[in-house]
């Protein structure tokens, strides 16, 4: 049996949030993944920078159970009133006002949760040399319980890599996001055992800054990231009224400024006839001009809406009914939505950027600073829907074969 240090602080810590983001996805798919695996004793623990705690296996368990309910909804469920509200606003009359998500709810629940987590805190006996630490959510890799003290132990630290947007590009982070994940990310290259990168896009970015640092690597393995089942197989029913999904949350990065901006000369270029777009994401940093084109701008009204948070399943229904799903990023480590929308095959308008031309196969590329390519490109796909090219999408089976391979963990599940 493999011991394998799971860390869960992400997870317990988004048990109030009704959808998940990308970095939350994977870490609830890798807690499914490790719980079916024989030979593997799983040990959920919290590390913050100084120290590392273990949680009740059997209450983390449930709680990451209700998480997953909440966050997946089921096939066969109805449509919420959240849900059939915005349905409406897009394929129904046009209302004379835009829907408008709420802002992402202050973490009101935060002491409570923190309350009755150090309730089920139990003291972590030492770590034994042949243990496996495996951290797929950004947890404080760098602090004084981090990866150098564990390796000194004899652990063998494995973690996730999901972009290195902070040091690449910290004008879309928040200020002190670049120096924090730069010393997350030589804490990973000085001390982890391997490190697991999203895509070859990520791996290759990883490479780039290991060498202008002057640090060699450990092992890294690319594997792209799977879907949710209810992602798998195509489904898509475009509705007779056309409208269009961006799903992400409302960062500068996300590039949506400028997505609205294109909405707005669709709409007085095309009057009635404009497409209606839904924006499905949690509020993020420096968002603030996209609110206002939400909020202020007169032609958008009614035209464009927003919802902060929708389950798996009404996010599928949603992305089925679509002309296209619009992914406009500036930059990405991977994108799953677009891969998600693929899947269903959905037609998919995306940047031209290095991981939607490594991952986003059969999508329509444009630059995302071409707002004459971009306007193009969805007037086309409302004068003539056409489906996506079937889309073969990367498996979590084959992501965590190559996750096993790289941590000496026995394959074969």
């Amino acid at each position: 049996m493999i011991r394998v240090l799971f860390e869960v602080g992400r997870l317990i810590g988004r048990r109030d949030r009704r959808a998940p983001t990308g970095v939350d996805r994977v870490c609830l798919a890798y807690d499914r993944w490790l719980r079916a695996s024989p030979g593997v004793t799983l040990v959920p623990v919290h590390t913050t920078s100084r120290r590392m705690t273990a949680l009740e296996p059997r209450w983390v368990a449930d709680r990451i159970a209700e998480l997953a309910d909440r966050w997946t909804g089921a096939p066969s469920a109805p449509e919420g009133p959240g849900e059939a509200r915005l349905l409406r606003a897009l394929t129904g009359p046009r209302p004379a006002r835009s829907l408008l998500g709420d802002p992402a709810e202050v973490e009101a629940g935060r002491r409570r949760r923190t309350v009755e987590r150090l309730l089920r805190t139990r003291p972590l006996p030492d770590p034994r040399r042949g243990d496996l630490y495996l951290d797929v959510g950004h947890a404080p890799l760098d602090g004084p319980y981090g990866l150098a003290r564990l390796r000194s132990q004899g652990v063998r630290p494995v973690v996730m890599v999901h972009d290195l947007i902070p040091i690449t590009h910290p004008e879309f982070c928040r200020p002190g996001e670049g120096p924090r994940h730069r010393s997350r990310v030589r804490a990973a290259l000085s001390h982890a055992a391997g490190i697991v990168a999203n895509s070859r896009t990520t791996a290759g970015v990883l490479a780039g800054f290991a060498d202008r640092e002057g640090l060699s690597p450990p092992p890294v393995v690319a594997a792209p990231l799977g879907l949710e089942p209810l992602f798998a197989g195509p489904r898509w029913s475009p509705a007779a009224e056309p409208y269009f999904v961006c799903v992400g949350t409302l960062e500068a990065r996300k590039n949506l400024a400028f997505l609205l901006t294109v909405w707005r000369r669709l709409a007085e270029e095309l009057g009635p006839a404009a497409p209606r777009l839904a924006l499905i994401g949690r509020h993020g940093w420096e968002n603030e001009s996209v609110l206002d084109h939400l909020e202020r701008s007169p032609p958008l009204q009614g035209l464009v809406h927003h919802a902060a948070e929708l389950p798996d399943d009404a996010l599928a229904r949603l992305m089925a009914g679509a002309r296209a799903v619009l992914a406009p990023s500036a930059v990405e480590g991977f994108d799953l939505p677009a891969l998600e929308a693929l899947s269903l095959g959905v037609p998919v308008i995306a940047s031209d950027i290095a991981v939607h031309r490594e991952l986003a196969r059969g999508a329509r590329l444009v630059d995302p600073l071409d707002g004459p390519g971009w306007a193009a490109a969805v007037a086309g796909a409302c004068a003539a829907p056409g489906a996506s090219a079937p889309f073969a999408a990367p498996t979590w089976a084959d992501h965590f074969a190559a996750v096993a391979r790289l941590a000496g963990l026995p394959e074969g599940r």
